[in-house]
């Protein structure tokens, strides 16, 4: 028996939306609760303790925090403010989001000197908790454009008398805080939350969880749900789980099937796998880009030679290109592993097809 054309298989299609925040948060209830821990002090109307949230991509950071954030909204003393450092990478721009959820409107988009930006934004916050969200901290153009937000905002309280300011920082780089420089080391002492990888378990019930909420009940087998948890699993993203479970529900739609079978999965798991991809390299600067696409392009090379041919087309010193190439296995575009060759050598694997690879930064 086939769908009809009025009828669908999904009960709630935005339940694999990127930006939904699940009814059911599995696996992170010990992140969760230090969270909670850590801002609490600002629904009463003190400083929060700020936070850093550590971890691979796709290991639960945002949701924590959006949840977190979901709950404090309704606190009349409280301004959360989460900020996409991926989207907004400039002091100014990060002072105009909190400008605009502390006075309410939006400041002018241009002439307006910084300093007159920060201080209208501080002085709007009056007897309330500013808790800002820097999530991606890592993906800012430069160390001295995160430094000198991260500073503007720990060194609040001396510029505008009784300004109480949180942090919570986001990032999938671990040595994040050996990237701080003195003034902001010295101020800015988190408590750092780890965030580990998904266990094969752990992903197929969050998966599960998550086909409960969006698709009818039955409509998603036992057999593809395997399926979908296994590459989830060899991706170490659930973001990419959870996208793949989408498009095999349509998939499975398209077909008129009234359940989604494994062969849904595999027929849409190529495409999925390039646009997930291609996700990915489009959050990367043009430096990145060409780091990757130089990895991508040889064949099997140590950290060392392919600092020498990164050198050569972009004069990157040597502290950058570490910065970049770490950037790259921090978002799992390739890996690193150790080798004795005479002396403890890493060498660079390519986590992908380099075809693939290749194609897919060829549009930018």
């Amino acid at each position: 028996m086939h769908l009809s054309w009025d009828e669908t298989l999904f009960k709630s299609r935005e339940v694999f939306d990127e930006d939904y925040l699940p009814e059911e948060y599995l696996y992170r209830e010990s992140q969760l609760l230090r969270l909670a821990t850590n801002l609490k002090p600002a629904v009463r109307g003190a400083r929060p303790i700020n936070s850093l949230c550590l971890g691979p991509p796709g290991t639960g950071k945002t949701t924590a925090i959006k949840l977190i954030f979901k709950d404090i909204t309704g606190f009349e003393n409280v301004v959360p403010v989460y900020v996409n450092c991926q989207i907004v990478t400039s002091k100014q721009q990060v002072f105009m989001k909190i400008f605009k959820a502390v006075q309410g409107y939006e400041p002018p988009s241009y002439g307006v000197p910084f300093i007159k930006l920060y201080y209208g934004a501080l002085k709007g916050v009056k007897d309330r908790v500013l808790v800002v969200a820097l999530d991606d901290l890592n993906f800012l153009l430069s160390d001295d454009v995160a430094n000198d937000i991260l500073y503007s905002l720990l060194k609040a309280h001396e510029e505008v008398e009784g300004v109480k300011v949180g942090v919570v920082g986001i990032a999938t780089d671990v040595k994040l805080s050996a990237r701080f420089d003195e003034r902001v080391a010295s101020v800015f002492h988190p408590d750092e939350i780890y965030f580990p990888l998904y266990g094969f378990e752990e992903i197929r019930d969050i998966l599960a969880s998550r086909a409960k909420y969006g698709f009818y009940s039955g409509v998603l087998s036992n057999e593809a749900l395997d399926r979908i948890a296994e590459l989830c699993y060899e991706h170490n993203d659930l973001r990419f789980g959870i996208y793949l479970m989408k498009l095999a529900g349509l998939k499975a739609e398209e077909e008129a099937s009234r359940k989604i079978e494994p062969r849904h999965v595999e027929a849409v798991y190529e495409n999925s796998r390039k646009v997930f991809l291609r996700k990915s390299i489009q959050a990367l600067d043009d430096r990145e880009r060409a780091l990757l696409r130089l990895a991508y392009s040889s064949d099997e090379m140590t950290t060392g030679e392919l600092y020498r041919q990164f050198r050569e087309i972009s004069g990157v010193g040597y502290t950058k290109f570490y910065e970049i190439l770490s950037k790259l296995e921090n978002i799992r575009l390739i890996d690193t592993r150790f080798e004795q060759r005479g002396g403890r050598t890493r060498i660079i694997e390519k986590r992908y097809d380099p075809s693939l690879v290749l194609d897919a930064l060829k549009g930018f």
